[in-house]
């Protein structure tokens, strides 16, 4: 098969070159328009749903919405998480399912099951909504809109009319929310006094104004010709108008509406707030669609913006509170330039090693042709360009031109000895013969770095949604460029190299005196296997010690320049509390060298994905890309923690995402509780947390803030009601009304809505003594004060409830610093497991160790099976137990390297770094195979005697073609090396560093020893000739 693919591709030689220009077209073509983003996504896909119930206590939330729509979605197909979070008057019900599942057929799924619940929740509930799909990184930018001399009131017009809408329509654009809306209300504020003095109803003022605002089609007038619209318009335009309408008319005498009543313009009810830089403003957050591309998204987004400014006059405008666009362009740009500078690295080795443009030419071509191949396949799977993706070509960039190299030398070589030969042979010949000696040998190396990483694909989680892409793009790649060996570079060859001129395919001087020097040290150790052996061993064990003292660790941190700071008071804090706090810490923090802007968002929005009271703060500050990047963020540190009695913490945002997605919080280890009873629940937790605070390297810890608040509570007193004629219905909605308003219509201004509420004045909701003396109603008879008729008191109630899997749970938190995570986690799982937890109470450990653990346990054990099938795969090549064994022993060869580069470098073993030992493992193997597959072919093949001899022509003619292809592998990892941790390389910086160390170890353990071994054990004593 492989001797029939080579012998097409060198006589339809022609066809083969502009089939491969074709591809090199495509692939520029494809990849520039591909989608780009920081990551892949790793969130799992999710549903959720909200549903407001004004009026609903927090238990009464939990009890009335958030249950009856777990019920009704805990069998939706697929579905692996169900998690809810019931608050004062809101239900946050959320779905997480398997990585691939397809959303949309379970949005529509989860639409039909609501569907179903229609009549089924209060009737204070609203309908439940279904937020928009988001991406994992679902925030592609912060906007802070604030003004000097426009108030908020009148910016929240422009953005909901103007700006928001605007920006809905960028393609990607999946939602905006809005923080710190003041959207403008015409109020009615009634008074009791008045209305009683008046002797008008609530209800008929309510009737009164709901009947001013109606507006109506008033049918048609036909004519023998013509049709005409009639459209009865409102009388209300304005406040005045309102002020003036009719109520009731008692013995001739008109009542307006002011007659018992204030109009007045306000506010609705604020539900959250934000600050921009030094003052109050607005903060819109747009969140993408899955898929969706940041790049282009981000600078849609400005575009609009900036097409929108001329009629913003007075408004400031800054898009760069958070834009992790930035972040992208320059992880992209630094992992291009790396890629490019590894390109020019390879082709000066190529170059030197050959000193023939025309060898150096064909084997670098295998880095286009195969790089762009891979992108082409991951770009139709539906990938995206993102950092990942690309350090994965980066990786294979230096083992692409692997097996081009090897063909190329071999073909060379072979050409030059049939020039020196008494009778040559025809060149077509001697070129499928020279392709056909290493072809075997090249397939199962492949192969076997192939397989290598299938156990990266079949990682599961954020692991997998980070490293599967990279191990993808690797393992195209590295198919691709055995595509091209097989195909293209034979056709170059013949087309190339039999007309260069006369010693144009000879040796260089360099390795000659390469082959010379190597003989030299390998001289004495190749009639020393004991010692080959020893060496071996030592090295394994020092390795072995080595690693086992490594920190681990599951991901590095990212070095962005946007910091997430979470700013936590104790529940039932005031909006205007909060504003006071940020608006200090703002000062604070922009006098920070570096920082370049500052935005916060208090409290919630509408239909945002984040449920939370207005004690909940998150902080956003950007820093200039000349920031003394340590001390800025050691200087935010020290400012934030000058804040005692408030949790607060500094993350960036993906470190912030992921933390979130392993354990559902922002922190690195959580241990959840489980039970019934939510009072149980907290005396638990405050245990747990007491048991891991003497635990080294435990800090931020704290427990959810799932705990009681102070609650006015209005309980009828069923007697004092039926004496006086009021049902509890009817003081119910009475109170309603004037304590948390009612909506009863619109008025529209210049095409432009917005509500009339009737409310009371803010003087009778101001305390629980102000309560107490409201006036209620009676239909049957005077007006009687509420206290009369309710026992109005404080009492406490939960702040919210939490759920998952139908079980009430609370959070105990906890970050790592300055300790390793794998021996802190398990001191915290020691001290949990001590612990004794009451009948009905469970414990459930996440975050990253658990993340971790579960990576590296899926490693090792699909890696023992991929073990088990290189072996198989070595054995086919060979058909010997003997060289089996032989390379199965050069395989070790490359950990003794990466564990040697991980201790000179701080000892901290990532998950990055765990993929790197997954790869150098493959290189070692193809570099055994390479060598002892050559010294077989002259054994069996040209029949050389077994002896010192063979061994050393063996190693000799393939010590240019192993140092070539290591000296490739090494320098197109060097950019990542050098340049260490920079934007784009967290991940990969300690990968390249334990490929490279395991790289240099595998060579020269394989070139050295190896031949050693070979000379020794390859074939039978009794065998030997």
């Amino acid at each position: 098969m492989l001797a029939f693919i080579v012998r097409a591709a060198l006589t339809h030689r022609a066809i083969v070159l502009f089939a491969t220009l074709g591809l090199v077209l495509i692939g520029l073509a494809t990849s520039r328009d591909a989608p780009l983003d920081v990551f892949p996504e790793f969130a799992p896909p999710r549903i959720e749903i909200q549903t407001e119930a004004p009026g609903l206590s927090t238990e009464a939330v939990e009890r009335l919405v958030s249950v009856p729509i777990e019920a009704a979605l805990s069998n939706v197909a697929d579905l692996d998480t169900l998690r809810s979070k019931s608050v004062l008057g809101l239900s946050a019900v959320t779905l997480l399912f398997p990585s691939g599942t397809d959303i949309d057929a379970a949005r529509q799924q989860v639409q039909e099951r609501l569907g179903q619940l229609a009549g089924q929740l209060p009737a204070a509930a609203r309908t439940p909504v279904m937020l928009a799909s988001l991406s994992s990184t679902s925030r592609v930018m912060k906007i802070g809109i604030s003004s000097d001399t426009i108030d908020r009131m009148a910016l929240s017009q422009l953005v909901r009319w103007t700006i928001r809408p605007r920006l809905m329509t960028v393609p990607g654009v999946a939602n905006i929310a809005v923080w710190g809306q003041r959207d403008r209300q015409l109020q009615v504020l009634a008074e009791p006094e008045r209305l009683q003095s008046a002797g008008i109803t609530l209800n008929e003022l309510r009737g009164a104004t709901a009947d001013a605002l109606v507006v109506g089609s008033g049918g048609f007038i036909d004519s023998a010709n013509q049709r005409l619209a009639v459209q009865q318009r409102s009388t209300v335009q304005n406040r005045d108008d309102l002020d003036t309408a009719l109520v009731k008319t008692i013995n001739g005498a008109g009542i307006q509406i002011g007659d018992v009543a204030t109009v007045i313009e306000g506010v609705a009810p604020p539900i959250g707030s934000a600050v921009i830089d030094d003052r109050l403003g607005l903060m819109l957050i747009v969140e993408k669609q899955p898929g969706s591309n940041t790049l282009a998204l981000t600078h849609e987004v400005e575009a609009a913006i900036d097409a929108l400014r001329p009629g913003l006059d007075g408004i400031d405008i800054d898009t760069t509170i958070f834009r992790p666009a930035t972040f992208i362009e320059r992880a992209i740009d630094n992992l291009t330039h790396a890629l490019l500078l590894g390109c020019v690295l390879v082709a000066l080795i190529l170059f030197l090693f050959t000193r023939d443009w025309r060898q150096a030419l064909i084997s670098l071509c295998a880095i286009p042709l195969s790089l762009l191949a891979a992108v082409v396949v991951l770009l139709a799977c539906g990938a995206t360009l993102n950092t990942m993706v690309i350090a994965g070509l980066v990786i294979a960039l230096g083992e692409v031109v692997d097996d081009a190299v090897i063909d190329v030398e071999n073909i060379a070589r072979r050409l030059r000895l049939n020039q020196a030969a008494e009778t040559p042979r025809p060149v077509f010949d001697v070129v499928l013969r020279a392709s056909l000696e290493v072809r075997s040998s090249v397939v199962f190396a492949s192969l076997i770095v192939m397989l290598v990483f299938v156990p990266v694909l079949f990682m599961q989680g954020v692991s997998g949604a980070f490293f599967q892409p990279l191990a993808l793009a690797y393992v195209l790649a590295i198919a691709a460029s055995l595509l091209v060996a097989l195909i293209i570079t034979p056709a170059m060859c013949l087309a190339l190299l039999p007309g260069a001129p006369a010693g144009a395919v000879g040796e260089t001087r360099l390795a000659a005196g390469i082959k010379r020097l190597y003989w030299r040290g390998l001289g004495p150790l190749v009639v020393r296997p004991r010692l080959a052996v020893l060496s071996l061993l030592v090295g394994l064990m020092a390795s072995g010690i080595g690693y086992a003292g490594f920190k681990q660790a599951l991901l590095p941190d990212f070095h962005e320049t946007d910091f997430l700071m979470h700013w936590v008071e104790k529940p039932a804090t005031s909006i205007e509390a909060m504003e006071r706090i940020t608006l200090r810490v703002s000062d604070e923090l922009r006098d920070v060298a570096g920082v370049r802007n500052f935005g916060a968002h208090i409290g919630r929005a509408e239909a945002a994905d984040e449920v939370v009271g207005p004690n909940f703060t998150e902080l956003w500050i950007s820093l200039a890309d000349t920031a003394d990047y340590d001390a800025s963020v050691a200087r935010i540190k020290q400012v934030i923690h000058g804040y005692p009695g408030l949790f607060r913490d500094v993350l960036t945002y993906l470190r912030e995402r992921i933390k979130e997605v392993l354990s559902g919080t922002g922190a690195s280890i959580v241990v959840r509780v489980f039970g019934p009873n939510q009072a149980q629940l907290r005396d638990t937790a405050q245990a747990v947390r007491g048991a891991l605070g003497d635990i080294n390297g435990v800090t931020d810890l704290h427990v959810e803030q799932q705990v009681q608040v102070p609650q006015v509570q209005i309980q009828p007193k069923p007697a004092a009601l039926a004496l006086v004629g009021l049902t509890a219905g009817a003081l119910q909605q009475q109170v309603q009304t004037l304590i948390a308003g009612q909506r009863v219509g619109q008025v529209f201004e210049d095409q432009t809505p917005f509500d009339v509420t009737l409310w009371s004045p803010a003087t009778l909701r101001r305390d629980p003594q102000a309560l107490s003396a409201l006036l209620i109603q009676n239909p049957a008879g005077p007006a009687v004060r509420l206290g009369d008729i309710a026992n109005v008191y404080v009492a406490p109630a939960p702040n919210a409830i939490q759920r998952e899997n139908s079980q009430r749970r609370i959070d105990i938190s906890m970050n790592i610093t300055g300790a390793d995570l794998e021996n802190t986690a398990q001191a915290i799982e020691r001290a949990v497991a001590d612990l004794a937890f009451p009948r009905g109470y469970h414990p459930e450990i996440l975050g990253e160790y658990a993340a971790l653990k579960d990576a590296r346990g899926r490693l090792a054990g699909i890696g023992a099976l991929c073990l088990i099938a290189i072996i198989w795969l070595v054995w086919l090549a060979f058909r010997s137990y003997r060289m089996t064994l032989l390379v199965t022993a050069s395989l070790p060869f490359a950990l003794v390297g990466g564990v040697a580069i991980v201790a000179l470098t701080g000892g901290a073993l990532s998950l990055g770094s765990l993929v790197g030992f997954v790869a150098v493992i493959g290189i070692a193997a193809r570099n055994g195979i390479m060598l002892l597959s050559h010294a077989e072919y002259l054994r069996c093949v040209e029949q050389m005697p077994f002896g010192v001899d063979l061994v050393r022509r063996a190693a000799a003619e393939r010590v240019i073609p192993i140092l070539m292809t290591a000296l490739c592998a090494a320098l197109a990892l060097l950019p990542l090396v050098i340049r260490g941790d920079v934007p784009g390389h967290e991940i990969e910086h300690p990968m390249a560093l334990v490929i490279l160390g395991g790289l240099v170890s595998s060579t020269l353990l394989n070139l050295f020893l190896l031949p050693a071994l070979y000379l020794r054990y390859a074939v039978a004593p009794g065998a030997r000739t």
